[in-house]
């Protein structure tokens, strides 16, 4: 009877880490250290930055925001996930709507009192931060081109946060930002697409269930071509160091994607556009070493 029961407390623990997508919060909060040491604080060694306790609560605020707002997107997202996802939709409802509302609220009300440590600046960011995903998972989302918009921008924000508190506003820093926000606003349409069956039964009205999927494809293509200019102004423009290699391969994974894309007609497919655009997300995150490769051996920024 014990392990019986050892056993469903697991499966339970399980079920939350896979509604706040845990495996995800880990590689943003690596982004924004990578951030802050290469990109935003290039005065102080890298182990001064990874040291700086406000930083950590920053965060930490961000990723606890985070969980909290996958775990009140999955609420909200309760029936449409049992079309789109049945096996993930049954694992998340080991748990119940009354135990993640709980997690959710007491995940927020810490989020608050890290912030409080840091700043009343911070608090205001996260307060505000928090509410507008609970906005966005309520109503926003289910209307088109606006419900994409703010997911991307809800992505994005988090390393914001970081730049209101090392307050170095690097025009690349915009640049950088801008491609990051164009390849997750491609990535929110194609999810959109591998969605479009529980959209149609949830009454979600996005671009592929109003217009049609020729014409989402359309703008996303559109999109992927704007997202080049940033990529040039960071190649020919600002000294992004090696990481020019990560940008020039991106472009070889952009070019496979499109052909993929319009040649795309199941779920199954859509999702291979969807991973493929994660994987460039990822890589992303890891290339921002090349920046300034030397900044964990030696020069201004030494590590050790």
């Amino acid at each position: 009877m014990a392990s019986r029961k050892s056993k469903l407390v697991l499966m339970k623990i399980f079920s939350l880490f896979s509604v706040v997508r845990g495996y995800n919060i880990p590689v943003i909060a690596l982004a924004q250290y990578l951030s802050a040491i290469f990109i935003l604080d290039r005065e102080r060694r890298a182990l001064d930055v990874i040291l700086d306790l406000n930083l950590f609560f920053i965060v930490l605020a961000s990723s606890l925001t985070i969980a909290s707002g996958y775990i009140i997107n999955n609420f909200y997202d309760a029936q449409k996930d049992l079309i789109n996802r049945p096996k993930k939709s049954m694992l998340d409802r080991l748990v119940s709507q009354g135990t993640k509302l709980q997690v959710y609220f007491a995940l927020n009300l810490i989020v608050v009192l890290l912030a409080f440590l840091v700043s009343w600046r911070a608090v205001f960011f996260f307060s505000g931060y928090i509410f507008l995903i609970w906005f966005y998972s309520h109503k926003l989302k289910k209307y088109p081109i606006i419900g994409n918009l703010t997911a991307a921008f809800l992505a994005v924000l988090p390393f914001f946060g970081i730049l209101m508190y090392f307050k170095n506003f690097y025009p690349e820093i915009y640049v950088h930002a801008t491609f990051l926000y164009l390849l997750i606003l491609v990535r929110e349409m194609i999810k959109d697409l591998e969605n479009l069956a529980g959209d149609l039964v949830s009454d979600y009205r996005t671009i592929p269930v109003i217009f049609g999927e020729r014409t989402a494809k359309n703008i996303i293509a559109t999109l992927i071509f704007i997202s080049i200019i940033p990529v040039y102004y960071l190649i020919d423009v600002y000294d992004v160091g090696y990481m020019d290699i990560y940008f020039y391969a991106g472009m070889l994974v952009i070019i496979y994607f499109l052909l993929k894309l319009w040649k795309a007609e199941s779920r199954a497919d859509y999702l291979l556009l969807h991973n493929l655009l994660k994987f460039l997300i990822v890589s992303g995150v890891f290339s921002i070493v090349l920046i300034d490769p030397e900044v964990l051996v030696n020069g201004r920024n030494y590590l050790l």
